[in-house]
């Protein structure tokens, strides 16, 4: 108010303001001097203030030119607070560690805090559980159903859920109803706690095939893994039945049902195949 500022929901501007909400997100990060943050979304700096409290440097994107100049304001008492005006997209993780210096190489891993726009949720993720090097720890607040299909369990699996968990152990943290927010989002939110495994279980070659198979077993959900697979790889039914029973998998079962183990056997059979 005091800036004139009119918030827009096309950039996800929903401000957490729930103070339980907040600490909620500090318990999780476990924040200590030693650890460098990097915090998507920084808006007011209500967040970006008490992460700076407690970690060692926060460097703190936003994409709004009119809160980069508030946030400037707010985070002055604060010179650990390295503030980076643009999209998070731009950025990859190493250009992110590089604006905190020396500090950053001197505290890895990096971990990840942020108030997640709706709308690039997904791409948000993918850019540093698939970028270099990857985060540590990410505590992130999204939307309550995504929550729910980050951290789903065999039988309500998606291609998310395979995509989150193939590079971290998820666990929802805690519901946030749309009143914790400012403006109010039409929908209600969680806080995600996503600790990023040391090493993914494969090389970035043997994912992109991993994914192939995964992405083909969910294009058609309604169908069995014998048909959804046969269909997005173009194998032979016989061999694809082998292999699906050979990784202990029953050709009649469906994508959601299989856990990320379950696909990482299924690739193990197939591979050769493709």
């Amino acid at each position: 108010r005091e800036k004139g500022i009119r918030l827009r929901k096309s950039r996800g501007q929903n401000f957490l303001v729930s103070r339980r909400g907040m600490e909620a997100i500090l318990e999780a990060a476990d924040l200590s001097e030693d650890d460098v943050v990097v915090e998507v979304g920084a808006g007011c700096g209500n967040l970006t203030m008490l992460l700076a409290e407690r970690a060692g440097c926060v460097v703190a994107v936003e994409i709004d030119p009119r809160l980069v100049e508030v946030l400037g304001e707010v985070c002055e008492p604060y010179p650990n607070v390295v503030i980076v005006r643009g999209n998070i997209l731009d950025f990859s993780p190493a250009e992110l560690l590089a604006k905190a210096g020396e500090a950053a190489e001197a505290r890895k891993p990096y971990k990840v805090v942020g108030n997640l726009p709706y709308y690039i949720t997904s791409a948000i993720l993918r850019h540093f559980l698939e970028g270099k090097p990857r985060p540590g720890l990410m505590v992130v607040t999204v939307q309550r159903e995504v929550a729910q299909r980050i951290a789903a369990r065999p039988g309500q699996m998606s291609l998310l859920s395979v995509s989150v968990q193939f590079y971290a152990r998820p666990r929802i943290v805690l519901k946030l109803p749309a009143r914790a927010f400012y403006p109010p989002p039409e929908v209600d939110s969680a806080v995600v706690k996503l600790e990023v495994l040391e090493t993914p279980p494969l090389s970035e070659e043997e994912a992109a095939v991993f994914f192939r198979i995964v992405q083909a077993g969910f294009a058609e959900r309604r169908k069995t893994l014998r048909n959804s697979l046969g269909r997005g790889l173009g194998l032979p039914t016989g061999e694809l039945e082998r292999a699906l029973r050979d990784a202990g998998v029953e050709p009649g079962r469906r994508a959601e049902t299989l856990s990320v183990e379950e696909w990482l056997r299924l690739y193990r059979h197939l591979r050769d195949f493709l």
